[in-house]
């Protein structure tokens, strides 16, 4: 069975909002506002008005969202900062460069989030913040992890980088920690055209002192007078301009992604096929459609031979990566046996309910093959 379905058609997304994005970098080339201006003030308004977040500080990347936040609230050298193992590397990258000690922690095996438990677990008196990741698009238990952090006096900090939009109890993901940290990657649920980030915070100190870490410590209002060691970490006002048009279309988009994950849920409601469990009483927004699978290698190889598209989110975890191998304190059993097992199917707003059936249909062929080979 041939079924031709790729994993993400950015090229739909693209169409959608190419007029607006055309009229604005028209206006943005007359006016060589390149860096700064009205393109990255007005999306650092509607983001963190979307956020229902009074601030939100646009950056370079979704990386220095997390390592700026870090050192803007004082974190470095001697301090530890949890955050789970199976995520992208760059939240351990994050904390590391900002001079801290990353700790890992294991998930829940039911939707592998990082839990309250999780987090008490691996507590001690030199923890400082917890990053939680809020994982393929959907919430940790928010509640539990305030309940745990305000207890012992440490911030929690969210990762929000695949969950713009998601909801905890009606509140926006990057709005309940002390500061929420977005990327806007392409391939994200809100895109830029290359590497973009934020963060966003109700903390006005905070804010005010990532906005001059972001433009190497300058003080606000001035161009050559500096009061902090910064970087170079701005929003490009090309990549505000993609971000904004985009952001009218992100509510409709996220809604398509939820219809396309209940259509995949009733389709491997019954079978060897699980797809990951969403926290009760969150409203996640699918970044990513995961599945778990046995022998995922075969079973990604015969739906390569297929024509689905398929990815792996991630196949080894950050406390076994080579350069964070160093702060490991032992196994994380969880994070270890759902890594062999993930497969992330295609899940892109554009995709029609004939693609989600046929990538199902394409799913369950190829895991009962592979069930027949090895019998």
């Amino acid at each position: 069975m041939s079924v031709n379905v790729p994993f993400l058609d950015l090229a739909a997304m693209t169409n959608e909002v190419r007029g607006p994005i055309e009229r604005d970098w028209r206006e943005l080339l007359e006016n060589s506002r390149f860096i700064g201006g009205y393109a990255v003030e007005r999306f650092e308004e509607e983001w963190a008005r979307y956020c229902e977040t009074p601030h939100a500080i646009g950056l370079a990347n979704g990386t220095d969202a997390l390592q700026l936040t870090l050192m803007a609230l004082g974190i470095g050298p001697g301090d530890e900062v949890i955050m789970p193992s199976n995520t992208f590397v760059a939240t351990a990258e994050g904390i590391v460069l900002a001079g801290a000690t990353p700790v890992f922690a294991d998930v829940s095996p039911r939707t592998l989030q990082l839990t309250a438990a999780d987090v008490e677990a691996v507590m001690t008196e030199r923890t400082r913040a917890v990053i939680v990741v809020h994982l393929y698009g959907q919430m940790a238990d928010m509640d539990e992890l305030l309940r745990v952090t305000s207890r012992a006096g440490i911030v929690l900090i969210e990762d929000a980088a695949q969950a713009h939009g998601a909801t905890w109890h009606g509140r926006r993901a990057g709005s309940i920690g002390r500061a929420g940290c977005f990327s806007f990657y392409p391939g994200k649920n809100l895109g830029a055209f290359g590497d973009a980030g934020a963060v966003v915070t109700a903390d006005d100190d905070l804010a005010k002192r990532i906005r001059s870490l972001r433009d190497h410590g300058r003080v606000a209002g001035s161009h050559y007078s500096h009061e902090l060691v910064g970087t170079n970490s701005r929003l490009d006002a090309l990549q505000a301009v993609v971000l904004s048009a985009k952001l009218a279309r992100l509510e409709e988009w996220n809604n398509r992604r939820r219809e396309i994950a209940e259509q995949y849920r009733a389709e491997f409601a019954v079978g060897p096929v699980r797809m990951i469990e969403e926290t009760p009483r969150t409203r996640g927004v699918y970044h990513l459609a995961v599945v778990r699978v046995p022998d995922r290698d075969e079973v990604q190889r015969r739906l390569t031979e297929m024509g689905v598209q398929t990815g792996i989110h991630y196949p080894i975890p950050c406390h076994q990566q080579v350069p964070y191998m160093a702060y490991a304190k032992g196994a994380l059993p969880v994070a270890e046996t759902a890594a062999p097992e993930l497969i992330s199917l295609p899940m892109f707003p554009h995709m029609t309910a004939e693609q989600v059936s046929r990538v199902a249909d394409a799913v369950r062929e190829a895991v009962m093959a592979e069930a027949a080979q090895l019998a």
